[in-house]
């Protein structure tokens, strides 16, 4: 991320989401996890946890 020149407050928030993810899917590994696992945890975000539009596309970005 630091070579993409992102912000330390973007990296902190990228990484926070990431291991929210990851927390939401038992602490499997990413590179078990696929686009219907990315698409349930957006889902959830949405309906449980109502979430705005724009909470999810970082969420989605972090991914």
């Amino acid at each position: 991320m630091r070579l993409n020149h992102y912000s330390i407050r973007t990296e902190k928030s990228y990484w926070y989401w990431i291991r929210y993810f990851i927390r939401f899917h038992g602490m499997r590994h990413p590179l078990e996890l696929g686009t219907s696992d990315v698409n349930a945890f957006l889902s959830w975000l949405a309906t449980d946890r109502q979430v705005a539009a724009a909470t999810q596309n970082l969420a989605l970005n972090a991914i």
